[in-house]
């Protein structure tokens, strides 16, 4: 795949609502893809490159990075009845407490600011998630705070968004 350019307008940033991560949960062969983080405010991903420096007895420093261990939190992510990857989650996890079908999760995030708006954006699909609820609860209502450990084997292609349908293509 040639490299992709942002497809927001000259001068402007790309907004948050542009970079999305979406559960399967529909299965492998007929996937569906939810999205993650309703009512949550604000999520990021983290990137840790395992940074190991050294300096050799010449004095020149060396660096090495190894491929990122990829996180991302949401918090509060109240419970709301039409959001189909929270359910699934709660299920598993409360309900269940399924910790190995927590740690086996499909998931997709799409980056719908790089490619074409809408339908060839960047999109990579993660095999093997692990997704953590880290709580259950609130003062006024009911959180279930997760976060995500990206894992598996990792697919780059892209994604077309229509009318709140997802549809990933793998890169040949």
């Amino acid at each position: 795949m040639a490299d992709m350019t942002f497809n927001t307008p000259a001068g402007s940033v790309a907004e948050r609502n542009l970079l999305i991560l979406y559960l399967n949960t529909g299965t492998n062969a007929a996937p569906v893809w939810s999205a993650v983080g309703k009512r949550v405010e604000d999520s990021s991903m983290e990137m840790d490159w395992g940074e190991e420096t050294k300096t050799d007895i010449f004095g020149k420093v060396y660096t090495k990075l190894k491929k990122p261990t990829t996180t991302q939190t949401f918090e509060p992510c109240e419970i709301d009845s039409s959001d189909a990857a929270q359910q699934k989650i709660w299920n598993m996890a409360i309900r269940n407490q399924d910790a190995a079908a927590l740690a086996n999760l499909d998931m997709l995030v799409v980056h719908a600011y790089a490619g074409t708006a809408d339908s060839a954006v960047f999109a990579e699909r993660y095999s093997s998630c692990a997704v953590k609820p880290s709580g259950l609860g609130g003062a006024s209502s009911v959180g279930m705070p997760i976060g995500v450990t990206f894992g598996g084997t990792r697919v780059i292609g892209t994604a077309a968004v229509a009318n709140g349908v997802v549809t990933f293509t793998q890169e040949a």
